[in-house]
């Protein structure tokens, strides 16, 4: 089991470093670091409430899923980031590429990826077609994570995870 853990992580790590150093470029760059900000609580937050008290249904029962999945979601976050503080990449490994301002606090699992998920998916499920979008742009601002060199993939992974998992809860649970 151990070296199937020591696979896994050495796999990971080719995949960051692939992501975070290989695909640098200066569109990129651009792009990426604005684009990462669609899974931040600003932008998640201002959205969804928004959308709940000016839009018409079923556009503000999904904004009001979205903001309870946003809530409940940042409980596993939190609590996986107490349990498990892994230090971020760019502190990690030597030569990561990282913009202003990084973070400071624990990489697993990613907040932003797991923000962006959990709001996005109530509005697939009220409307599927939305899905040719939002999901394009929820797996955009997880690679985004990678590439600014603040989360490893398997924190992305686990934050869509956790961000789908307690929206499409939530979205069950509210019929």
């Amino acid at each position: 089991m151990r070296q199937l853990f020591m696979k896994l992580h050495s796999w990971e790590r080719r995949l960051f470093q692939w992501i975070n150093g290989r695909m640098h470029n200066r569109f990129f760059n651009f792009w990426l670091y604005y684009m990462t900000h669609l899974g931040g609580a600003t932008f998640t937050i201002s959205v969804t409430l928004l959308l709940w008290a000016f839009a018409p249904a079923p556009w503000d029962r999904a904004a009001v899923q979205a903001l309870t999945a946003l809530a409940v979601s940042h409980l596993p976050v939190a609590l996986a980031k107490r349990l498990y503080p892994r230090m971020r990449p760019y502190l990690a490994l030597p030569g990561t590429n990282t913009f202003r301002n990084p973070l400071k606090d624990h990489s697993f699992p990613s907040g932003h990826t797991t923000a962006i998920f959990a709001t996005a998916m109530p509005f697939m499920v009220a409307v599927p077609a939305l899905a040719f979008i939002l999901l394009p742009l929820c797996l955009i601002v997880g690679l985004s994570r990678i590439y600014l060199g603040l989360h490893y993939p398997s924190d992305v992974l686990a934050g869509a995870a956790i961000g789908s998992t307690v929206a499409l809860l939530t979205t069950a649970l509210w019929s």
